[in-house]
């Protein structure tokens, strides 16, 4: 019993406990990261989800032009929600490969929203 307090004081004396702390932490950071990317990807279901049933709605009541705008703004706002939660997945596991693939996967899908978002305007402004 002696030693094992003896060493707990030389670990507290050699920073250990610090060590733990941080351990501690960084496991924290890790756990709420995962639930946040979770959190994000859910909602970029969501709103696909809303926007399928929205367009859908429309699509019986409006011109297919009007469902398809409504369909397109939900599904750039998914898109902004998978980016983010991609960003925050690289976070917790920066290696070079899952740099590489946040990279592309960035790029195609500012693209995509990058088209989606100017179709959409040019649709709008048609439409005035």
């Amino acid at each position: 019993a002696l030693n094992s307090i003896l060493n707990a004081r030389d670990e507290i004396s050699d920073g250990g406990i610090w060590m733990f702390e941080l351990a501690f932490l960084r496991e924290i950071l890790i756990s709420s990261v995962h639930f946040l990317q979770l959190s994000l990807e859910t909602i970029s279901v969501i709103c696909v989800v809303i926007g399928l049933l929205k367009f859908m709605g429309a699509g019986l009541i409006k011109t297919g032009r009007t469902a398809r705008f409504c369909f397109g703004d939900w599904l750039a706002t998914a898109h902004e929600f998978q980016l983010a939660a991609d960003i925050l997945a690289t976070t917790v596991d920066p290696d070079l490969d899952s740099l590489i693939k946040l990279a592309i996967i960035a790029v195609i899908r500012t693209f995509l929203n990058y088209f989606l978002t100017k179709e959409l305007e040019h649709q709008a402004i048609n439409e005035k």
